[in-house]
């Protein structure tokens, strides 16, 4: 019996220990999360969390997120760190909105797509083809797209009519869906604040109002991306540079190729991002308007576990909670302290069921403090409201790691030729 044998036995326990979370446990855990919300709704008097203007506003807020870990997940699954993601999304809002004001929206679209594809393109260079170290690269297209756009904007922006140095004339909008009937039906059951029915009313009512052509196509890339890289051949060799390229190579995966098509799609995205923000969100592009949006993107990537799923839900959480300080603020982070608090103690029970008394303790000591700071105010300081959705993507990495597994050649330099 051969070493690989038996090594390939002694792994099949622990791989048959983690099982995979089915779509009706998914349902369940999301079922499980609004009933939570919906409780901490009824105890605060929150009545806005879960209403569907939040929703909605959630909803635009994290499709940016969710691109730009979109983009995180195609290069990091080809074995790619990309830090960049952040000064590709500047890429696309900047190139988005240049177009998009002289010859409509979807042109925008397109040139943050190739603006974005540019910024990829150039990190894979420098990483794939020189082999520099990954983070080094990724901060350096950070500093080169805010610099290149700041100049750019200098002499096309400032010159137009209704623009400035720092920000672009105005985009004409892209069509908005709204389903009659639907829409007022789920308005109408969320204003009841009825315990679940409501909050579920608000989430369904958040979807099918004011709902941009352009988030449709977002939402349609993340089942797109799972299909691709876990349904075909293409994604499957383009997986297997991400985990072991000198092994790819040797079966005659032109690694290099996988890589570079990754690292441009990944740009690609994150500009698609960006000419989001500078088109959709708000149409019109102004300086330091993705505001770190890259990398709470590659932070949703992580908290995903590298899944199309995963990220889905960790941008979700991101968009609500940067919801939350845009209407009711200081009110609904409030809320959120409670509702952080009856998260904890969840997985104080969990920890101890598992016998980590240690995890456990530091889970009820944190539970304890943010009740009392609940307890005794009646809102929270507007710094606080500010940093929120900061704090909670510490937070949420902080949970999420123990249970994280990272493609296993990510960011490990390769040379071609190796597995020859």
């Amino acid at each position: 019996m051969s070493a690989s044998t038996v090594s390939t036995k002694k792994a099949a326990p622990a791989t048959r220990s983690r099982k995979k979370l089915t779509l009706p446990w998914i349902m369940l855990i999301i079922a499980g999360g609004l009933a939570l919300v919906s409780l901490v709704r009824l105890i605060s008097g929150a009545n806005d969390l879960t209403s569907v203007g939040q929703v909605s506003g959630a909803l635009s807020l994290a499709v940016p997120i969710g691109l730009a870990g979109l983009g995180g997940l195609w290069a990091e699954r080809a074995g790619v760190v990309n830090i960049g993601l952040e000064g590709m999304m500047i890429l696309g809002t900047w190139f988005g909105a240049w177009a998009g004001y002289q010859w409509g929206p979807w042109t925008g679209v397109m040139a943050g797509i190739i603006g974005g594809a540019i910024g990829g393109l150039l990190h894979a260079i420098i990483t794939v083809t020189f082999n520099v170290n990954h983070i080094v690269s990724g901060v350096a297209v950070n500093i080169l797209a805010l610099g290149f756009t700041q100049y750019l904007s200098n002499f096309t922006f400032a010159d137009a009519p209704g623009g400035s140095s720092k920000q672009s004339p105005q985009v004409e909008p892209i069509y908005k869906i709204t389903i009659p009937g639907l829409s007022d039906w789920m308005a109408e059951l969320q204003a009841k604040h009825w315990f679940f029915v409501s909050d579920l009313a608000g989430v369904i009512g958040g979807l099918v109002t004011e709902l941009s052509l352009l988030t449709v196509v977002a939402l349609l890339l993340i089942p797109a991306t799972w299909w691709v890289l876990w349904r075909t051949t293409f994604g499957l060799r383009l997986r297997s540079c991400g985990e072991n390229p000198i092994a790819a190579e040797s079966l005659g995966v032109n690694v290099y190729k996988y890589k570079y098509i990754a690292v441009i799609v990944s740009g690609g995205l994150a500009g698609l991002g960006g000419a989001f923000l500078s088109i959709v969100a708000s149409p019109i592009y102004q300086e330091g308007q993705t505001g770190g949006r890259g990398y709470i993107g590659l932070a949703a990537m992580i908290f995903g576990n590298w899944m199309p799923g995963g990220m889905a839900l960790g941008a979700g959480l991101f968009g609500f909670i940067d919801s939350l300080k845009l209407r009711g603020g200081a009110t609904n982070v409030h809320a959120l302290l409670l509702l952080i608090a009856i998260v904890l103690v969840l997985v104080c029970v969990w920890q101890l069921y598992k016998k980590k008394y240690l995890q456990a303790g530091i889970s009820a000591v944190f539970a304890a403090l943010l009740f009392v700071w609940y307890a005794t105010t009646d809102s929270v300081p507007s710094q606080f409201v500010d940093a929120a959705p900061y704090v909670t993507t510490l937070l949420v990495l902080a949970l999420s790691a123990q249970r994280l597994r990272m493609p296993k050649a990510d960011g490990m330099p390769y040379r071609k030729g190796q597995g020859k």
